[in-house]
């Protein structure tokens, strides 16, 4: 058998152990539970009223900074990350001040992210190794970055993260600073970050959008701003207070976003984004306030450090749907949520991935990798409607598959609805392209669905009647509709036809992986009148079609796939480049995605038509294989 990956089953919750059991134990569908009501906010000044006197209170206090210093010099582990970030800051002290720029005409973010994470290396090294140098790089950057004309709050991320670097800057290097030094940082947060962070949350400017979304801005925003509120909030009470009172009921928003079982619509890199803020928030409320007031209850959130553990291949790249890249994320905040809901899983997830980052070193205890019990293989996250199949955990050359329905409305989402990612005997076979450039012209507007990443022939799925339109309903939404996980076989079958509804009655596509060493893919479509139908399967493997274009053999980093076309009787592979049809649109500026080929399938005049494919190592025997329709699956 293979070796069973171990999982704490430990939840923080009734509804977070329901929803655990729903999702890992179920074999078919569970009906997506309501909503729960928003959690009541006290008045501002009950919230201040809390706030724990004197400095640092962000994350840490100054025990816990002295615990920190000591374990950090015992543990192995830690003191190896200290290590690189002590080589880090030696690094930062020769670098100039970071400098007001927005290359793209947009962001400033690269600037304030950059300025969070010198101030924070810098200001973790001053507490545990008390090297002078340090608190003085972190004030030239802070002083430079107080200087800037704003920190663009029309894209409001660049101010939020800013707000962040001053939060921990101001409270974790408070006893440094002369009343000079704190005036100028606190009157830079208050002009630049926290008074339009006022204005958003009273609708005064159209920034503000981001106050009642329920996306990652959500989390972001709310937790930059909450942190420089919680900063200077007994300096600031009536300004700090509001904007706690209102961040705390913002960000529930988007946390709810995380029932029933833990996934993100926005994949796993907008999933790090997000949790990274709002994990940052809760972490902050505690130590500043000692309560998040019932924030981390939320159903859900128990279970979102599952999402990037299933949605990582055995090659250690993510299913990585919607606009992102598919590198496994490196989320200190894993060993935050390991902590709170002990869940040892999460905790190591990222000691494997560990670059470090300065909330490694806080958060990471060895006690969190202790407990545990078996992780299924398989899941279906409900709502974000993706599922994973795998042979193995940790076998880097096991099957593993991430497919999904989904929401073609959700943000960053491309119309993907039906793709799929293949990876078997240690090679990522299907992958998907991930995002495009975000400074192309209309990107986020209306010429989306003019490039190509992010149409669906751009994807592993199906395209019908291709023109120069979306090739997907823009709006579609899609279910799994089937879904079993057995010791030796594991299936799902997602209902595509809104994606196609203006062509075809019904499409499903059905994803199986059998004796966890062979996948098939059925397609069945019932067109409304004959159709053009594409199949896609997107790889960087070299493709070899056989004479019948009835089989195609891959052969990547010295490994083969062998792909069958089992049925219709009258099909036959192809080889295309990964770029539009002819009747599709070509703007100018999109990625050319060099290395990368198709694996394709054409059918013209197509009916009533069902498509299966299955994918073996090469020479292995066929596994014994019925074609049934996807309703006796």
């Amino acid at each position: 058998m293979a070796e069973a990956m171990k999982l704490s089953i430990h939840t923080h919750g009734s509804a977070a152990a329901g929803a655990l059991a729903l999702a890992l134990g179920a074999t078919g569908l569970a009906a997506t539970p309501k909503a729960a009501a928003p959690i009541a906010i006290p008045p501002a000044k009950e919230i201040i009223a809390r706030l724990k006197p004197g400095h640092p209170r962000l994350l840490l206090d100054r025990a816990g900074f002295e615990a920190l210093r000591q374990r950090s010099q015992k543990d192995p582990l830690l003191r190896r990350w200290r290590r690189d970030l002590h080589a880090e800051a030696a690094r930062i002290l020769g670098q100039s001040p970071s400098r007001y720029e927005i290359p793209d005409g947009l962001r400033l973010l690269s600037t304030s992210r950059r300025v969070l994470r010198r101030v924070s290396v810098l200001a973790l090294m001053h507490w545990l190794e008390g090297d002078p140098r340090c608190a003085a790089r972190a004030w030239r950057e802070l002083d430079a970055a107080a200087r800037f004309p704003d920190w663009n709050p029309r894209h409001f991320l660049d101010t939020a993260e800013m707000t962040h670097a001053f939060a921990i800057g101001y409270d974790w290097l408070y006893s440094v600073w002369t009343p000079e030094q704190r005036k100028t940082l606190r009157e830079a947060m208050v002009r630049f970050g926290l008074g339009p962070a006022k204005a958003a949350y009273e609708g005064r400017e159209r920034y503000g959008w981001w106050a009642r979304a329920h996306h990652n801005w959500n989390q972001v925003c709310n937790g930059g701003v909450g942190m420089g509120a919680l900063a200077i909030g007994d300096e600031t009470p009536d300004l700090a207070g509001q904007l706690l009172h209102e961040g705390l009921r913002s960000i529930q928003l988007a946390m709810t976003q995380f029932a029933p079982d833990g996934a993100w619509a926005e994949g796993p890199g907008y999933w790090n984004y997000a949790t990274s803020y709002n994990v940052a928030f809760l972490a902050a409320l505690q130590t500043a306030l000692g309560t998040d007031y019932g924030l981390s209850d939320i159903p859900g959130f128990a279970l979102c450090g599952r999402f990037p553990v299933y949605i990582t291949g055995p090659v250690n790249r993510t299913f990585n749907y919607a606009d992102g890249g598919d590198r496994a994320p490196r989320a200190p905040q894993l060993f935050w949520l390991a902590r709170r809901f002990r869940q040892p899983d999460y905790a190591r997830y990222e000691v494997e991935r560990a670059a470090p980052a300065p909330a490694d070193l806080i958060w990471f205890d060895r006690s969190l990798l202790e407990g545990s019990a078996a992780l299924p293989l398989n899941v279906y996250f409900r709502k974000a409607e993706v599922v994973t199949l795998r042979g193995a955990w940790r076998d880097p050359a096991a099957w593993f598959v991430g497919f999904k329905a989904g929401d073609n409305k959700a943000n960053h989402s491309h119309l993907d609805l039906g793709t799929f990612v293949l990876d078997a005997l240690g090679q990522r076979w299907g992958l998907d392209l991930g995002a495009d450039n975000y400074n192309l012209p209309g990107y986020f507007g209306g010429k989306r669905w003019t490039y190509y990443r992010l149409r669906a022939e751009g994807h592993n799925t199906l395209v019908i009647n291709p023109g120069k339109g979306p090739d997907q309903n823009p709006r579609a939404a899609a279910r799994i509709v089937k879904f079993r996980a057995e010791p030796e076989d594991a299936a799902a079958v997602a209902d595509l036809t809104p994606a196609y509804a203006a062509h075809a009655q019904s499409v499903q596509r059905g994803i199986r992986l059998m004796k966890r060493r062979a996948v098939l893919v059925q397609d069945e479509v019932r067109a409304k009148s004959p159709a053009n139908l594409w199949w896609f399967f997107h790889t960087r493997a070299a493709i070899q079609i056989a004479p019948d274009g009835r089989s195609a053999r891959l052969s990547q980093g010295g490994k083969t796939l062998e792909a069958r076309l089992l049925a219709p009787a009258g099909a036959r592979f192809r080889q295309m480049a990964a770029e539009p049809l002819p009747s599709s649109p070509r703007p100018s500026g999109q990625a050319v995605n060099r290395g990368v080929r198709k694996l394709a399938v054409h059918l013209q005049g197509a009916t009533d038509t069902r498509l299966a494919i299955l994918f073996q190592e090469s020479g292995k025997a066929r596994p014994a294989l019925k074609i049934e329709p996807l309703a006796a699956w």
